[in-house]
């Protein structure tokens, strides 16, 4: 018949051992109980065993001459008596049974297999133990982590990372990319102020113990409005191709909208084409007239603002300064002007 013995928790542990071993050996009642103070040289405690979650343990005691009866226990439950198996776990089974050894296994270790396990050998005179605790080591698991988070440049950013393991983990944030050595926390939270887009990128949360280690990542995105290159002057032939250049800065990207003078212009309008690609945009003109010849404006909108810039679409006979967003013409009456100038200079 196989059975569990319950009823143990008011007593304390070296007598649940004793009262489980009458029950299975039906020993008589006056087995004495010794004090956990007493000598026992029938009772021997092994050294720790550690072992890491999801391995196998091995339990394995000597036997002896002599033996009538023995079993393995775990705390107050008996989980093999010789070849009969009392535990309902189907991770639990025997490995040896011999005169000389007693061995059982327990696969796929978790947390809950710690504690302390006895093998109990009855011979033909007394009864003898031999006790061992058994550690469980858990590798790191992030079980809690900031979510991926979009924030508009100037707010305060907390990021959030909880883990379990045993030994408890040691958790560290990182800037992974870009990378920022500058830019780290030994704790559970980041702080990072008043966040300007350059701290934008993936940040890494790392849990690390004596077994292995954990880590995600959590993608960060500031937004930010549009800021505008300088626009670049372009002097184009009549009846030449022509094309003017924008390029914006700003999260998420910005859209662009072209003007001349006051007046929008819009894409295949008088043989204009506007073509957006990403943070650039182009106006081209596939066959410059004199009357496309003028100042342009590009400006790049999203929703946190506005940028602009200038850009002067130019003849052969003015001279630019590339990025002035203005032109100086000299004609042959400007040039007549400044000799008479030096001519009376020199009177």
């Amino acid at each position: 018949m196989k059975m569990v013995v319950y009823g143990c928790c008011a007593a304390s542990w070296r007598r649940c051992v004793v009262m489980s071993l009458r029950l299975l050996f039906l020993l008589p009642a006056g087995l004495p109980v010794r004090s956990q103070g007493e000598s026992q040289s029938d009772n021997k405690q092994m050294d720790n065993i550690t072992i890491r979650q999801g391995e196998t343990l091995f339990l394995s005691c000597s036997q002896g001459d002599f033996v009538t009866h023995t079993a393995w226990l775990n705390r107050s439950s008996i989980l093999y008596a010789g070849e009969d198996k009392w535990s309902v776990d189907s991770r639990v089974s025997l490995v040896t049974l011999n005169q000389d050894e007693f061995t059982i296994k327990i696969e796929d270790v978790d947390l809950a297999d710690e504690g302390q396990y006895i093998c109990a050998v009855q011979t033909s005179s007394r009864p003898r133990t031999t006790s061992v605790h058994i550690i469980v080591q858990v590798p790191p698991k992030i079980v809690n982590l900031s979510k991926d988070l979009v924030v508009n440049e100037g707010s305060n950013v907390t990021l959030m990372c909880l883990a379990n393991g045993k030994p408890e983990p040691a958790i560290g944030w990182r800037m992974l990319s870009p990378s920022d050595d500058s830019l780290s926390s030994d704790s559970e939270v980041l702080e990072i102020p008043f966040i300007s887009r350059y701290r934008a990128g993936v940040y890494e949360c790392t849990a690390s113990n004596d077994i292995a280690v954990d880590t995600q990542t959590v993608e960060l995105t500031v937004n930010y409005p549009p800021s505008v290159s300088d626009g670049r002057d372009v002097g184009v032939t009549l009846g030449q191709r022509g094309v003017l250049q924008c390029e914006a800065d700003a999260v998420p990207e910005a859209d662009f909208e072209w003007y001349r003078d006051d007046r929008r212009i819009f894409s295949d309008f008088d043989g204009i084409e506007i073509e957006d690609a990403g943070a650039f945009s182009k106006l081209t003109f596939f066959n410059v007239s004199e009357a496309d010849y003028g100042n342009y404006t590009c400006i790049a909108i999203n929703k946190l603002g506005s940028a602009n810039t200038s850009i002067i679409l130019y003849g052969p006979g003015a001279v630019q300064d590339g990025n002035s967003g203005t032109s100086t013409v000299f004609t042959p009456t400007c040039l007549l002007l400044v000799v008479l100038l030096q001519l009376l200079l020199k009177f």
